[in-house]
């Protein structure tokens, strides 16, 4: 098959052996695949991914010196079942699912591991018991987005929001939008949201932010203060790059709820007096649970989280070495979707 591969920390278009389903597993045709910011970062820092992986038991299995088929944000067709595998969706049938394939007796990240290509290839292999079919009517490219919103449905729970609570959330990327999302699912007001690029704080606009902020012109912090009466803060970091959580921790208000949901790939210090003056708390957040993934492409079915604003391009996988380049400039582009067949 032909596939976006990580070679050696470059992308390349290639022909790959299709992959074959085992046990337990079903072969499936990729039909949309979306590209997550974490793919860029992985892409520059790939060494350091390894190496927390490795740390902190993840199921990111890389040897970089062997090829890697990124994408985990998909919309797939069912063509068939490994041996001995019962058939939970007819053939034919669209599905999305957690980014996960049971194997081995362990759990292979998919798009993160050299055993399993993830959604920049014609055909992958996912686990038949994490299938979700997609409803009629859903569009593909907005199923592929159940991924990437379930990270703002899942940050959003571990925040544990109480009715009093206003949350401000620092950068508008589509983690920072997810959330925006995710927040206005829980009817919270106001929902301040703050972003340099004009084209992501009229984003965030569209998924539910009551109020935006550009940090050119004023302190999101000065805002929250003017917006929230004194309520708490629930303060999301969705920048992930080093310097903002001191930023965050010189700013914030005492006794604020601070979640990281940025995905931070390098070293970064913080200066702890800040947040143990404040009496800060501090809550870092990875993925979603099954329950969550579910839930999230419900709310997209029924039309409860929009996700059309948020498809500002579409390529096919000659064309994904030059989105990723186009995907590091935020007026241009949130999330850019990868069609492997091409339509």
């Amino acid at each position: 098959m032909r596939a976006v591969v990580m070679r050696k920390q470059q992308l390349v278009v290639d022909e790959i052996p299709d992959p074959e389903p085992l046990e337990g597993e079903v072969l499936v045709r990729t039909l949309a695949c979306g590209i997550c910011g974490s793919d860029l970062h992985t892409l520059q820092h790939a060494d350091k991914l390894v190496e927390a992986a490795r740390d902190t038991g993840a199921p990111f299995h890389l040897d970089l010196e062997r090829d890697v088929v990124m994408g985990h944000e998909f919309c797939c067709e069912v063509l068939d079942y490994g041996p001995r595998t019962t058939a939970t969706v007819p053939r034919g049938q669209r599905v999305v699912s957690m980014p996960l394939v049971f194997r081995g007796g362990g759990i292979q990240g998919v798009g993160y591991s050299n055993e399993v290509p993830g959604g920049y290839g014609e055909y992958m292999v996912l686990s038949a018991a994490l299938l979700l079919p997609v409803p009629n009517g859903l569009a593909t490219e907005h199923a592929a987005l159940t991924e990437p919103m379930a990270v703002g449905v899942h940050a959003v729970a571990k925040a544990h929001l109480q009715a009093w609570d206003c949350p401000l959330v620092i950068g508008c990327g589509p983690v920072g939008l997810a959330v925006v999302a995710a927040l206005k699912l829980k009817g919270v007001e106001p929902i301040i949201a703050a972003d340099y690029s004009p084209t992501r704080r009229a984003l965030a606009e569209k998924m539910g932010a009551h109020v935006v902020v550009d940090p050119h012109e004023q302190s999101p912090f000065a805002v929250y203060r003017e917006r929230a009466g004194g309520r708490p803060a629930v303060i999301f970091e969705c920048v992930g790059v080093p310097g903002i959580l001191q930023d965050i921790f010189r700013h914030a208000p005492h006794g604020a709820r601070v979640i990281v949901a940025g995905v931070c790939m390098e070293m970064d210090r913080i200066a702890p007096i800040y947040g143990i003056n404040k009496e800060l708390s501090l809550q870092f957040v990875l993925g979603y649970t099954p329950e969550e993934f579910a839930q999230t492409l419900r709310h997209i079915a029924e039309g409860e989280i929009d996700v059309a604003p948020l498809v500002t391009g579409r390529v096919g996988l000659d064309e994904v070495p030059a989105a990723f380049h186009d995907l590091a400039q935020p007026e241009r582009h949130a999330k850019i979707i990868v069609t492997p067949h091409g339509g």
